[in-house]
Formats: structure tokens, C-alpha cells, sequence
């Protein structure tokens, strides 16, 4: 026998997903019929409240996007803004379920921000379009077919050519670029930038080698010896002096007189041969 002071058991029912969708489908429905009725600011406050029932949808519509180089908390605001969309533009007189109305303004609101934002690289229209079309359907796909889905398969599902399919599949990677900063190796030891080819200083010396030579040659020998002093062996005006047996001061004035006359030689320009 019970005590009078025990509590009885608790028997709690479970609820279905199913029953959890058609009570939120109904509150929603109420919500915007009462909207419709009345003025600001309880219009809003009506609204607000079917988007925050309503924002779980929201959030599962922006997964199926995720995995594309963008930030999920952006693709997350872009699929709420997409639900404000739809409760301020959902008439409760259509015919249509608010969740027929809204899933399409979602998914229309996030292919609209891929196309116009999130581009690194930015292809055509068409192909961008295409682009948001197969990352909507992908998830679909996947589940239905058991396997990522063909380019024929997507195209069958989508009503295109597999060639359309390609082509915006092969734009994938337009959406984000790797940071410099990432592991360039697989021991993550040295980043990309250490692997980005530099510029070779070598092709510049050469380069100035070709075109230094024809006007070096037209050098008289003390010259060319004093420049070969000062430039390849590094000596300084001084120590020049003290080898070819002048003044640092006349070191200087013929190393000034050399270089303007080289100078000279680079800017001048032959003109046409004639004939």
C-alpha cells in the first residue's frame, strides 16, 4: 500500500518529430494570422516571435552550405535575415504554408550572398548560380543515392547538362584562398610562404651584365682596370690610389668621369640603319 505522502509516477508521453513540426506549424500559423490583424509595434513583436520559432530551420538550410570556405556563423546570419524575409513578406490568405514560403526565401537569400560575396575568384553569373544550385541539392542527393552524387546524377536532379555541372564544380575552391601563414608541409615545419618562390636576383645580374659590356668595352685598359679595382675587388679609392700610383682626389675625379660616360653610353639609343 502507497503512502498518502509518495508521489505518484509520472508517466511523460513521447512526442514525435513529426507532432513537435505540426504544433510549431500551428503556433506559427496563429502567430501570423494575429500579425495580419493588429498594428505596430505588436505586429513585430508577432514576427520577431515566428522567426525565433522557426530560426532550427533556418540553421539546418545554412549546414547544407557549410564546407564552401565560408564562416557558418555568416551563412547562420544570412539564413535568419532570409526567415525575416519571409514572416514580413507571408501573407496568412495564401494558400501556401509559411514553410513553403519560407525554405525557398532561405535558400534564394544564401545562393544570393555565395553569388555576390563570397567569391575569391569570381566566375561568370551563370556558373556561380549553378554553383549554389548544386550546394543546395548536394544533401538531397547524398542521402537519396547512398554515394556523392555523378555529374550526370546532379544533372539529372537539377534538370541541366553534365557539362554545366563541371564547370561550376570545378569552381569550388573560388570561395576562400589559404592563408599564407598555413603549414606548407605535412609536418606543418616551414608555412606556405616559405614555399613561395622568390624572386631570383641572378636573372637581374645578368641582365646588367648583357648591357653593361658593350659599353664597358669602349673602355680605355686604366679604366677598365679602375673599375675592376673599385667594383670587383672591392678596394676603396684610397687603396685604387695607392696601386696605379695617383691621389685618392684623382681616383675619385676619373671614377666619376668613367661612370658619367657609361652613363651616357646606356641612354643613347642607335637610331635606324640606312640603307
Amino acid at each position: 500500500m502507497r503512502r498518502h505522502d509518495e508521489v505518484p509516477p509520472v508517466t511523460i508521453a513521447a512526442v514525435s518529430v513529426e507532432d513537435s513540426k505540426q504544433r510549431i506549424a500551428e503556433t506559427t500559423h496563429e502567430l501570423l494570422l494575429e500579425a495580419h490583424e493588429v498594428p505596430d509595434p505588436r505586429h513585430q513583436e508577432l514576427l520577431d516571435e515566428v522567426v525565433i520559432l522557426n530560426a532550427p530551420v533556418a540553421r539546418s538550410i545554412a549546414s547544407r552550405y557549410r564546407s564552401k570556405g565560408v564562416d557558418p556563423d555568416d551563412l547562420e546570419q544570412v539564413a535568419y535575415l532570409g526567415l525575416v524575409k519571409a514572416a514580413n513578406g507571408y501573407r496568412p490568405d495564401a494558400s501556401t504554408a509559411f514553410l513553403s514560403y519560407a525554405v525557398p526565401t532561405i535558400r534564394g537569400e544564401l545562393k544570393r550572398y555565395f553569388r555576390d560575396c563570397a567569391w575569391t575568384v569570381r566566375p561568370p553569373r551563370r556558373v556561380q548560380e549553378m554553383q549554389g544550385s548544386i550546394a543546395a541539392a548536394e544533401p538531397e542527393l547524398i542521402q537519396r543515392l547512398g554515394h556523392v552524387p555523378s555529374a550526370e546524377e546532379t544533372a539529372e536532379a537539377l534538370g541541366t547538362d553534365p557539362a554545366e555541372i563541371a564547370e561550376a564544380s570545378s569552381v569550388r575552391g573560388c570561395f576562400s584562398t589559404l592563408s599564407l601563414d598555413a603549414p606548407g608541409t605535412v609536418d606543418g615545419t616551414i608555412s606556405l610562404l616559405d614555399t613561395v618562390a622568390d624572386d631570383e636576383g641572378g636573372y637581374d645580374l645578368v641582365e646588367d651584365v648583357h648591357t653593361l659590356t658593350p659599353a664597358v668595352a669602349n673602355l680605355g685598359d686604366r679604366d677598365k682596370r679602375i673599375l675592376e679595382l673599385r667594383f670587383r675587388n672591392g678596394l676603396t679609392q684610397e687603396e685604387i690610389g695607392h696601386e696605379l700610383g695617383v691621389s685618392q682626389m684623382q681616383v675619385s675625379r676619373l671614377l666619376r668621369g668613367i661612370l658619367e660616360r657609361l652613363r651616357a653610353e646606356l641612354v643613347v639609343r642607335p637610331g635606324p640603319t640606312k640603307g
